[in-house]
């Protein structure tokens, strides 16, 4: 289960809203081991599409030195999908390499007739997709 504060939620929710039409992508980095998502990073779409999605390689790089600094790692990957449900696409799988994140979607089309969002998550071990349950709190 992926417990994430509303604030955070929002946030995402937010940039995927923002980047639309193009897919957004980013990072929320949590102290090392412990699984709790506490720093938000946006990052740059660097393909700047709306059907994928690619982090750029020095911001990457950047961003992992600077989580190694900060004793954090990536606890969500999130990116947004423009025209289809939150699920990843077989190329989200296979790009999916850190095998304790938690993999979030946000759909910002109205895939489902339940409003203009969705907001899943997933584990993504060795190309095996596991949905999982989204708890928003408002704090930790």
């Amino acid at each position: 289960m992926l417990t994430i504060t509303q604030a955070l939620h929002d946030q995402i929710v937010a940039h995927a809203r923002e980047d639309h039409p193009d897919e957004a992508c980013g990072v929320v980095a949590g102290p090392v081991g412990e699984g709790r998502p506490e720093r938000f990073i946006p990052m740059l779409n660097a393909a700047r599409s709306p059907t994928f999605y690619e982090f750029d390689s020095g911001d990457l790089l950047k961003l992992y030195r600077e989580m190694d600094d900060r004793d954090e790692e990536p606890v969500v990957i999130y990116h947004s999908h423009t025209a289809t449900e939150a699920y990843p696409s077989r190329t989200d799988i296979s790009y999916a390499n850190e095998p304790g994140a938690h993999y979030v979607l946000v759909s910002t089309a109205d895939a489902d007739g339940l409003g203009d969002f969705q907001f899943r998550s997933y584990r993504i071990v060795d190309g095996e997709v596991t949905e999982e349950e989204v708890k928003v709190v408002e704090a930790y």
